[in-house]
């Protein structure tokens, strides 16, 4: 039986944010030492420190915005130990992540020269739960301020005559839990406190973000909207989907079927969330002026053998693929509230784009995804409606197909699909109103696997890539297709 979806061409609605393909990059594991930041006297051909391969490769996806430091790592991170002559900066103990030292070798300069050579907006998330109101406002007048102050001076003695320009700043990072295990009350409280002083100098103007809830905390939301939402431009939301309980997430790679459909399962759960979530901000701010940033997202397996637990390296399948193809339907259609996204975690940690081994680097299925979607970058979100089939394993059901499609400003019609079945072809009957297809040129891209655990290694770095999808025809006004199990595809009308 035919899937069999209806296309509104001609029906715009919510413009999808590029932010949504954001990225997070945290001082955890091998994620910036290594992944990222190598330095200026490594053999790994780099650029002021950037390895050059990682460089190029996420400049190719295009990546919007960059979240950094952290994560848990925000709320023990003081900024003035990673300023200044390397050699002089502070060696610190990463308590969160692996014990491992932090030399403080990559900081404020060396983040911001990363967004400026990606051409990436940086997000900075500051220290609420173990830094002072002061440390946090004199970081941003450390930045920003073109002017004679003792913050301004002491950048300009550090290589950085001109200001940056900063646009997202958060204001601590999950307080509830790793940022000082507050109460929203206590937390709204010092949001209001801190964000004060956080403060716009010359023409930079700062989207604060407060922090917001850990996945189905409604009250957390509720607080916050209610005590700060006119102080705020976005509020967080962090959820993971992991398979199975936190002690045991199950592997990456060796997963019996089950984890497939619960994995996947658990991605779709991202809907109900951000659905209740936003029904919660609409009753604050009805013109849903505060974004929804949901700044870590991903999947969250055991972390694999013979490595340093702490650092969350994990392996990446076309299961992560299905997984990231569906949170980008998902977020899409959200598109008036969801105005960031911030995968967790850019390279080498937990669902990452890369992954490095020495001078050696690979892309990782969702990387794939990544580079595939960006067609959606700024887009119109277009009018979908169908009758989707069940996707069955034991006695439950998912949809079988989610498909997104939006309008660039060229005219091009970009629909992303993804079969979430791991055994069944799904036969698709796209119905396009509004378009011509007799003059339209069509043409698609497919990334799927023969196996459910399919994955890319150092040694064979290109099993799961995106192929030209041929299977697709039109017939008069409509697309008929054949989607490969388990796959995520994109078809482009032009």
């Amino acid at each position: 039986m035919n899937n069999k979806i209806v296309i509104n061409t001609d029906v715009e609605k919510a413009k999808i944010n590029k932010n949504i393909y954001g990225h997070f990059a945290e001082h955890l594991g091998r994620g910036i030492y290594e992944g990222i930041w190598v330095g200026e006297d490594s053999p790994i051909p780099n650029t002021n420190g950037i390895r050059n391969d990682v460089l190029e490769a996420l400049k190719n996806i295009q990546i919007p915005v960059l979240r950094w430091p952290g994560g848990c790592f925000a709320d023990e991170y003081h900024w003035k130990d990673g300023i200044g002559p390397r050699e002089n900066r502070k060696r610190m103990v990463n308590t969160h992540w692996g014990g491992v030292v932090e030399n403080n070798h990559f900081g404020t300069h060396e983040f911001m020269m990363l967004c400026d050579m990606l051409g990436a907006e940086p997000y900075i998330c500051g220290n609420v739960g173990s830094g002072t109101v002061q440390e946090m406002s004199e970081w941003v007048e450390y930045m920003t301020f073109d002017g004679e102050s003792p913050m301004a001076d002491w950048r300009k003695e550090n290589g950085q005559p001109e200001p940056w320009k900063l646009k997202y700043f958060g204001v601590g990072n999950e307080n509830w839990g790793c940022g000082g295990n507050m109460r929203p009350e206590y937390y709204a409280d010092l949001y209001r406190r801190y964000q004060t002083y956080v403060r716009n100098y010359g023409d930079n103007r700062l989207y604060k973000i407060a922090g917001g809830a850990n996945v189905d905390d409604y009250r957390w939301t509720e607080v916050l909207m209610k005590n700060a939402h006119w102080m705020m431009d976005g509020l967080s939301l962090h959820y993971y989907t992991v398979p199975g309980e936190w002690h045991h997430k199950g592997s990456a790679t060796d997963f019996p079927e089950d984890q497939w459909f619960i994995t996947l399962k658990k991605a779709l759960h991202m809907d109900t969330l951000i659905s209740r979530h936003s029904a919660i901000m609409d009753q604050y701010d009805p013109q849903k002026r505060v974004g929804m940033i949901i700044d870590e997202w991903g999947t969250w397996f055991d972390p694999e053998p013979g490595i340093n637990p702490g650092f969350l390296y994990q392996q990446n399948s076309i299961r992560d693929a299905l997984v990231a193809g569906l949170h980008f339907n998902i977020f899409h259609e959200h598109a008036e509230r969801v105005q960031m996204t911030n995968i967790a975690q850019t390279v080498n940690v937990l669902q990452a784009m890369i992954l490095t081994e020495g001078e050696k680097m690979l892309f990782t299925p969702t990387y794939h995804v990544f580079d595939m979607f960006k067609v959606h970058h700024d887009a119109s979100l277009l009018q979908v409606d169908g009758q989707i089939n069940q996707y069955q394993f034991g006695d439950e059901f998912l949809p079988q197909v989610s498909i997104s499609a939006s309008k660039d400003k060229d005219g091009k019609v970009h629909i992303s699909l993804c079969n979430l079945d791991h055994q069944n072809e799904a036969n698709l009957n796209l119905d396009l109103r509004g378009l011509d297809l007799s003059a339209s040129k069509l043409s698609g891209k497919i990334l799927t696997a023969d196996e459910i655990d399919a994955h890319n290694t150092f040694d064979q770095p290109e099993q799961v890539k995106p192929v030209e999808w041929t299977d697709v025809r039109v017939d008069g006004q409509a697309i008929t297709a054949k989607l490969p199990a388990m796959s995520v595809a994109v078809l482009t009308l032009e």
